[in-house]
């Protein structure tokens, strides 16, 4: 509240003071002899007559005419003709039934009020702020019409008000013809010539002098002039001490005299009833103000660290619409406050303004920040409607629209925003330099960073339309690996192992792009990227031991649903090692789940290897096995590997005659569906081959060396 009072202030300060002119800028109308002719002494005074009764029995006319004879007349006959018509409708209060007006009576307000704004554009108020200039005039109205009592009953000299014929006959005596003429012994000026209208050739009371009113109202507003049909004592004093418009409330006017006299205390030129109800409005529209803006900002608070939060979801289409709703009561609460404190509490001269100045900001900067959620509610909901169209449920899909329609609905967001941050510049009556001179310092950033930027903006366009790479693919820009989590007109955003890093579209343009990604037909479908695994063999293994190898990695990758189209081989090095080759395409997004296949892949490829080392079993007879026994041992072997159904039996030869044994080498193949459960049947195995040798009497011999030393 501190802060929007203080710039409201700042505002009226920088501001020419509208209702306390210089001394120096206006004659001191005090000045004139108080015994000077009356209204009714006047030239005009039967015109006047004329011209009030011609009011009072059609109410639909012009004030303003071709002379300012005509405008001075209308003017003052019908305000004249104002001031009595609500004296009289606040005479029948008492008769009025309730605490309201009758319709009867509200429909008489009504046609007092249209009289009264008929009055009020006699004055040209076009320098008066636009925010308060509607206020400004009826209020310099008032005062001119008791500042006109004042003039034309202590003039000290019957006053000419020159008709459309005088003023033919007073330019045709000069050299240049004269658009003003002044009210003899003031500084009331009428002129036809108007800005921003220049077709106009009626003449209205001028701008300067509108402006000046404030000051000679001050001067005369405590004299007392004579009494008379059109004289109007304390008009402004009663308009401004009284809550309504023209009328107070009924319930106003029911109240004792003895509590309106009361409620009537002035300070700084308010009533206690007027600053009472200013003060409360305030509290309270701040206070709803103050929690709207703080349920705002929660918002668009997250977890820290918890990376799904920042990524677009179709729930984020309902948080920016409950953004738009958080704001937009901050409009009409802005606006009745201003309004209320305006036409009901009836706040009049510098309280009014600053009032006034307060809630226009407050307005127009909710209406900025609103146009701008709007647009991007816009935006959100239309990537998800883009989504839907399509048929697609994928998050990868409604971060790719999210990235094509927010860039633009964010800018048009942020145009009309600018453009109305400009209106309430002007509506603060800021001079028209000012604020180009605010608006060439945004064109003068943007001429000083006009090259990158619009290089980053082609950059971005030839992106979107070669498109090399699309939200989600993982990619090699430059020397960075990750995946694109964004592309914008700008910028694009590499999410790599460690940190998220910002390209500007034109290094990316220019860099060379390795895309790891592999398009499917479908583009709504999440782009996979390859994944190479290369495993090193620091072992020797027998070409059937390759070959087992082979089979098994294929199996695995091809029931692995994360992997598609896999493809294995093997290869050898110079240094005689092997290197067994996997690659697969993995539809993956983010290098969590990218990092977890990899490893769950690499784990199961040493459980393989592991298999395949312990499906080859060597096991050595001692010579003194006979041939019989030694020729059964194949068959034996087989037994008791395909005594397990997991187990699938090759061979059972005798390969090797060492220096201790027959050595027999048989192999097998494994289904199990786990490491462990491959364990558990090897030490099975194991178990029944001992017993089964045990059983036939083979003995499988201990390597011992026995040293003979002559004597």
């Amino acid at each position: 509240m501190a802060v929007l009072l203080g710039l409201s202030l700042s505002v009226l300060t920088a501001l020419p003071s509208h209702a306390q002119p210089r001394p120096d800028q206006t004659r001191d109308i005090t000045a004139v002899s108080r015994l000077g002719v009356r209204l009714q002494q006047q030239p005009f005074y039967d015109e006047l007559l004329a011209i009030r009764a011609e009011w009072q029995k059609h109410e639909i006319g012009q004030v303003v005419a071709e002379s300012p004879r005509g405008t001075v007349l209308n003017f003052y006959a019908l305000m004249a003709e104002v001031a009595a018509r609500c004296k009289a409708i606040e005479q029948t209060a008492a008769s009025q039934p309730g605490l309201v007006w009758s319709a009867a009576a509200r429909e008489r307000i009504k046609d007092v009020e249209d009289l009264f704004e008929l009055t009020v554009g006699a004055l040209d108020a076009s320098d008066f702020p636009g925010s308060v200039r509607q206020d400004m005039a009826h209020e310099s109205a008032l005062k001119l019409k008791q500042v006109l009592d004042y003039v034309f009953n202590f003039s000290d000299a019957p006053i000419e008000l020159p008709t459309s014929a005088d003023l033919k006959q007073m330019n045709g005596s000069r050299s240049s013809a004269n658009s003003h003429w002044r009210i003899h012994g003031t500084a009331i000026t009428l002129t036809n010539k108007i800005e921003g209208n220049p077709e106009n050739a009626d003449f209205l009371f001028s701008a300067e002098s509108t402006q000046r009113i404030g000051q000679m109202y001050s001067d005369i507003a405590k004299i007392k002039v004579p009494a008379n049909e059109f004289t109007t004592q304390n008009l402004y004093d009663n308009f401004s001490h009284s809550p309504g418009f023209l009328v107070p409330p009924l319930w106003y006017l029911k109240l004792p005299k003895a509590t309106r006299a009361v409620l009537e205390v002035t300070y700084f030129d308010q009533t206690l009833l007027q600053l009472a109800a200013s003060v409360v409005l305030l509290v309270v529209s701040l206070s709803l103000g103050g929690i709207l803006a703080l349920m705002l900002i929660r918002t668009y608070r997250f977890r820290n660290g918890d990376q799904k939060q920042r990524l677009p979801t179709t729930e984020d289409d309902n948080i920016a619409w409950l953004r738009v709703l958080l704001v937009l009561p901050v409009l009409p609460l802005a606006r009745f406050s201003r309004l209320f404190l305006d036409d009901y509490i009836n706040l009049t001269g510098l309280p009014l303004q600053v009032i006034t100045y307060l809630f226009f900001i407050v307005y127009f900067a909710a209406a900025s920040l609103l146009c701008f959620l709007v647009f991007e509610a816009l935006g959100r909901s239309g990537a998800e409607w883009m989504m839907k169209l399509r048929g697609s449920n994928s998050q990868i899909t409604l971060q790719r629209m999210n990235n094509l329609l927010m860039p633009i609905c964010r800018s048009l967001g942020v145009l009309i925003a600018l453009f109305l941050l400009y209106e309430l510049l002007i509506q603060l009556g800021l001079p028209s330099a000012t604020v180009l001179a605010f608006s060439a310092v945004p064109g003068l950033a943007i001429g000083l960073g006009a090259s990158k930027l619009l290089g980053n903006l082609f950059a971005g366009l030839a992106i979107q339309t070669d498109r090399p790479l699309r939200v989600g693919e993982f990619c090699k820009v430059g020397d960075n690996t990750g995946f694109i989590t964004r592309i914008g007109l700008r910028s694009l955003e590499l999410q790599t192992l460690e940190s998220r890093i910002t390209i500007p579209n034109s290094i990316a343009d220019e860099a060379t792009i390795v895309n790891f990604s592999h398009r499917a037909q479908s583009a709504e479908a999440t782009p996979s990227q390859g994944l190479d695994l290369n495993l090193a063999i620091n072992e020797h293994l027998s070409p059937d031991q390759i070959d087992d190898l082979l089979y098994y990695t294929r199996k695995m990758l091809e029931a692995d649903p994360d992997l598609q189209d896999p493809m294995v081989s093997i290869e050898q090095h110079s240094s005689d090692d092997l290197i067994l080759i996997c690659f697969a395409m993995v539809t993956l997004h983010g290098w969590k789940a990218y990092l977890q296949v990899r490893e769950r892949i690499l784990r199961r490829l040493q459980e393989l290897l592991d298999v395949v080392r312990k499906s080859r079993i060597v096991i050595g007879v001692s010579y003194d096995t006979t041939e019989e026994k030694r020729r059964a041992i194949p068959e034996l072997v087989q037994t008791l590997v395909t005594s397990d159904a997991e187990f699938s039996f090759k061979s059972c030869r005798l390969m090797k005659i060492s220096d201790f044994s027959y050595d027999y080498v048989f192999d097998f193949r494994s289904s199990h569906n786990s490491y462990s459960a491959f364990k558990d049947a090897i030490n099975r195995l194991n178990q029944d081959l001992l017993a089964c040798f045990e059983a036939q009497g083979i003995e499988i011999p201990f390597p011992t060396q026995i040293e003979i030393q002559k004597a």
